[in-house]
C-alpha cells in the first residue's frame, strides 16, 4: 500500500484457522480447539485495526472449512466470531472466501448470514451446486466473486463458457456487483508461460499459469462490461479445440489396454507368503535385512554431469560411463559396512518425478514451472496431456549392469527403486 498499489490482504478467517489446527502435544485429544476462540479474536481485532490504519479498503477473510458438512455447533462458532468482528470490521469492505469444493446449502446459509461482511468468493469451478444455491437467493446488496477461472491447474479456462456462467449470475447479484475472480489463490499454478520458451507450441497454447489467469479474469471482466476482446475469445476457442482433438492426446494402445483391465488385474495371482518363500530361498536374507531408501547424496560432480548430458555438452557414453563410476563407488560402500539389499544410489536422477515422467509418453516437461509443495519447498512437476504409457524400461539397465558387470563381489541382492 505504500507504493501506491491497491492492495487487498488476506488472512485465514479465525474459525478456519482453529478447526485446520492441532492441540500442542501432549494436549488431551478429547480438547475443542474452538474454546480458544476468545483468545485469538483480539489479535483478529487488532490486525485488522493496523491494515485499516495502513489505507486498506478490502479485507479478505479465507474460510475454506465451510465446504466441509460441519456441525451445527461449529457453524454457530462462524456467527459468533464475525458478530464480535462487525464493529472492528466497520469502516473497510470484507471478503469471505471458500474454495476447492461445493458449499453445503446450511454452510452457505450461516456464511451469506454473517454479520459485517461486504462480499462473498465461491469457487464456482468445483461448486456447481454453489451456483445453484447462489442462484436460488444471493442476500442484496452483498458482492459476489465468481471464481470462474480455475486457480488450482495449470490449463487455460474455456473463456466462453465461463462468461455465460457470470451472464446468468448478473441478474441474481446486479451487474455492479459481480466481480470477476479465480476458483482460489494462485500460488497452485506456475507463475509465467513467457519462462517457458522451449515448451512445445501446441501444448503451451493449451495452458495458462498464474500471470495467464490474471489476463483471462480481465478479459472476462471487460467483456462482461461490454468490451469483449473478440481476438482473444476466438484465439482460447482454438486452443480448446487444438486440445480436445490433438492426436497427440488419446494414445490407442493405452485406450484397448485400459478397456481390457480386469478387477482381478488389481491382484497377483501368487498369494505373499508364496513370494516371500521364493524371495528367501534365492537371497538367504537375514530377519531383519538391512537396507537403504532414497538417493545416495548428489555431490556436485555428480550434478554437473547431469547437467552437461542434458545440454549435450559430453556424449552419451561419457554419460553412462560417469553415472556406473558413482553407483561402483555406493555399492563397494554398502558392502563395506555390510548391508544386505545393495541399491545402486540412484545418480542418474534430479527430481524423481520429473526422472520418470521423462521416460513416459503423455508428459510435457517445463523450464521454470515450479509451484510450492510444503514450506518453503517447491516442485517442477511435469504435465500431463495425454494417455501415458512406457515407451521402454526405466531402470532395469542400471539394475542389469550392477548384475552382469559385477559390481558387487558380495551380493546378496540389489534393489533399483522403482523397476519395473
Amino acid at each position: 500500500m505504500q507504493l501506491g498499489v491497491d492492495t487487498v490482504p488476506v488472512l485465514v478467517g479465525p474459525v478456519s484457522y482453529l478447526l485446520l489446527s492441532k492441540p500442542a502435544k501432549g494436549v488431551d485429544k478429547s480438547f475443542s480447539l474452538l474454546s480458544l476462540l476468545d483468545k485469538i479474536l483480539p489479535i483478529y481485532k487488532e490486525v485488522v485495526c493496523e491494515l485499516k490504519a495502513a489505507g486498506a479498503s478490502w479485507i479478505q477473510f479465507d474460510e475454506p472449512t465451510l465446504v466441509k458438512d460441519l456441525e451445527y455447533n461449529e457453524l454457530q462458532v462462524f456467527t459468533k466470531a464475525y458478530s464480535e468482528l462487525e464493529s472492528t470490521l466497520s469502516g473497510v469492505n470484507v471478503l469471505v472466501a471458500t474454495y476447492f469444493a461445493d458449499v453445503p446449502a446450511e454452510e452457505f446459509k450461516t456464511l451469506t448470514a454473517l454479520k459485517g461482511l461486504t462480499a462473498f468468493g465461491f469457487d464456482l469451478v468445483r461448486g456447481t451446486k454453489t451456483l445453484d444455491l447462489i442462484k436460488g437467493g444471493f442476500p442484496s446488496g452483498k458482492y459476489l466473486f465468481a471464481g470462474v477461472v480455475d486457480g488450482k491447474n495449470i490449463w487455460a479456462n474455456d473463456v466462453a463458457s465461463s462468461l455465460s456462467i457470470l451472464q446468468s449470475l448478473e441478474g441474481v447479484v446486479g451487474k455492479d456487483k459481480l466481480f470477476v475472480s479465480t476458483s482460489c489463490s494462485l500460488l497452485h499454478t506456475a507463475v509465467d508461460l513467457i519462462n517457458e520458451p522451449k515448451l512445445d507450441k501446441e501444448i503451451k497454447s493449451w495452458l495458462a499459469f498464474a500471470a495467464q489467469k490474471v489476463v483471462e479474469v480481465n478479459a472476462l471482466a471487460k467483456a462482461l462490461s461490454g468490451h469483449k476482446d473478440e481476438g482473444f475469445f476466438s484465439a482460447n476457442a482454438a486452443a480448446q479445440a487444438s486440445r480436445k482433438s490433438s492426436p497427440r492426446v488419446p494414445n490407442e494402445a493405452v485406450q484397448k489396454a485400459a478397456a481390457a483391465f480386469k478387477g482381478s488385474d488389481h491382484r497377483r495371482a501368487t498369494n505373499v507368503s508364496a513370494i516371500l518363500d521364493a524371495q528367501q530361498k534365492k537371497l538367504n536374507l537375514p530377519i531383519l535385512p538391512t537396507t537403504t531408501i532414497g538417493s545416495f547424496p548428489q555431490t556436485m560432480e555428480l550434478r554437473k554431469v547431469r547437467r552437461e548430458n542434458k545440454a549435450k555438452k559430453i556424449s552419451v557414453e561419457e554419460y553412462v560411463k560417469a553415472i556406473k563410476e558413482e553407483i561402483n563407488k555406493v555399492v563397494k560402500l554398502q558392502e563395506e559396512l555390510d548391508i544386505d539389499v545393495l541399491v545402486h544410489g540412484e545418480p542418474e536422477r534430479n527430481d524423481v518425478v520429473e526422472y520418470f515422467g521423462e521416460q513416459l509418453s503423455g508428459f510435457a516437461f517445463t523450464a521454470n514451472g515450479w509451484v510450492p509443495s510444503y514450506g518453503s519447498r517447491c516442485v517442477k512437476p511435469p504435465i500431463i496431456y495425454g494417455d501415458v504409457s512406457r515407451p521402454k524400461p526405466m531402470t532395469i539397465c542400471w539394475k542389469n549392469w550392477m548384475q552382469i558387470d559385477g559390481v558387487s563381489s558380495r551380493r546378496r541382492a540389489e534393489r533399483v527403486n522403482g523397476a519395473r
